[in-house]
């Protein structure tokens, strides 16, 4: 059975995770620009390539984040379901509703 501190940890990791997506989306922007940087004014061609990894390795990061995302909203979701069916009542399930408002506007906002 649910309750309301794993609601409450369950919202906490969505909103880590989120903040985590925030991140890495801003350092992938950095080290593009970083690596157009280098490239513009023809840095070392090792140093460019070890550049280039860690941009590589950066792009990454971004869709592992997003499932890791998707999957802790449908943990979320079904934990609310729970704690709702089971009448508890707190101030975890306003918190869980815009955590799952926020993470939902987030997809909206990253699909157009």
């Amino acid at each position: 059975m649910a309750t309301l501190r794993n609601l409450k940890i369950k919202t906490s990791t969505c909103k880590r995770v989120l903040k985590e997506l925030h991140y890495y989306e801003k350092e992938v922007e950095r080290e593009a620009a970083k690596t157009a940087d280098m490239k513009e004014k023809g840095a070392d061609p090792y140093d460019l390539k070890q550049q280039e990894n860690v941009l590589a390795e950066s792009r990454m990061m971004v869709p592992d984040c997003r499932k890791r995302l998707e999957s802790s909203l449908a943990d979320l979701k079904a934990t609310l379901v729970e704690v709702k069916e089971s009448n508890q009542e707190g101030t975890e399930i306003n918190e869980a509703e815009a955590s799952i408002a926020e993470v939902e506007a987030f997809f909206q906002t990253a699909e157009d």
